[in-house]
């Protein structure tokens, strides 16, 4: 499969991407998954660790801004409050939220054996979307030993998108979606930083996408109501307060209304923020600490890279999908295959 750059779909802006054009572009963050696949099961994990480090005892900050909230997330209420992460991020469907957080809770624990006794407990950060309409969501198949294979393979580098992990039984648009990512660099003050994007598509109402030239593609499925969700995860390196990271977060939502989206009643929409920058010790040296930050005046630029790396990472899900039949046997059409089937003119 090719990315939205390779079949000519070209976000417009100034921004170059990074040399992956993905969230693994930001220094130490890494990707992996878990693909699940038996009879009438299409469903996965995909994790996204911050750093190499214990991230419980270097905490990234972080800030989460909830579109629309028909979702059963895990861990976004500490988030919200403290503005910080304390494990790894993991992604998956509705059903697997708990398993995933188990997972996590059990790692970290192994990791800090005074959590939940001789110190705090831990925030497990799980996202969900609901893969139902390909996998058989009640058979609920993801296990904290898939949540634990996906953290194993997680790595720097090139990051697989598509149908794969959490994004394996994922839909958006009426074509087959999952899993996508992009990265801008970003210049500011002669300072190189980047921003990275990754993202579980599996929203908006068949008919409504948009592509960057312009291009309305029809999957040739009736029209339903908006009942999907995306959840979308920005990692970076710029110094950032929580509040700005809240505010970039925000950006996400313009690179989805870009494509189309309009949040429906039934869409669980969610964006995540993180900074590698100046990570809060668990257990500081200094009852008083500093951190850089980013001037206001400067913030334009991580917008608009939020922005454009929310629309292309979704562009990219699409493109990387191939068509999958759903649970009734109705087939999710592939964005590549449409593409191919009506060039532009």
């Amino acid at each position: 499969m090719k990315t939205a750059r390779e079949l000519g779909l070209i976000v417009e802006g100034a921004m170059a991407p990074g040399p992956e054009n993905a969230i693994t572009d930001v220094p130490g963050v890494a990707v992996g998954h878990r693909s699940l696949r038996a009879e009438g099961i299409h469903t996965g994990v995909t994790a996204i660790v911050p750093h190499p480090g214990d991230i419980f005892r270097r905490k990234p900050r972080a800030a989460v801004e909830v579109i629309n909230g028909f979702g059963k997330s895990a861990g976004l209420m500490q988030v919200a409050e403290l503005g910080t992460i304390e494990t790894p991020i993991l992604l998956t469907n509705t059903f697997g939220v708990a398993a995933c957080t188990e997972a996590l809770i059990r790692r970290a624990i192994a990791a800090n054996p005074a959590i939940g006794r001789k110190t705090s407990t831990v925030n497990g950060l799980v996202f969900e979307c609901n893969d139902g309409s390909i996998s058989d969501i009640q058979a609920m198949a993801v296990t904290p030993a898939d949540a634990c294979a996906a953290l194993d393979d997680a790595r720097t580098g090139e990051v697989e998108q598509g149908a794969v992990g959490a994004g394996s039984g994922m839909t958006a648009f009426g074509f087959k979606a999952g899993i996508g990512t992009a990265s801008r660099r970003l210049r500011i003050a002669k300072r190189d930083f980047t921003l990275g994007t990754l993202v579980l598509a599996n929203f908006g109402a068949a008919g409504d996408l948009i592509l960057p030239d312009g291009r309305r593609p029809d999957p040739r499925r009736p029209a339903s109501p908006e009942r999907g969700s995306v959840i979308v995860v920005m990692a970076t390196d710029l110094p950032l307060g929580d509040r700005q990271l809240q505010r970039v977060a925000k950006r996400g939502g313009a690179g989805l209304a870009r494509l189309g989206a309009f949040w429906g009643n039934g869409s669980g929409d969610i964006c995540l923020c993180f900074t590698t920058a100046d990570p809060v010790d668990h257990e500081p040296a200094s009852p008083i600490t500093a951190q850089d930050r980013l001037s206001d005046a400067f913030i334009d630029t991580a917008f608009r890279a939020a922005a454009e790396t929310t629309q292309e990472a979704v562009l990219n899900a699409l493109c990387m999908a191939p068509a999958t039949p759903g649970r009734n046997g109705r087939p999710y059409p592939a964005l590549a295959d449409w593409l191919q089937e009506n060039p532009l003119q």
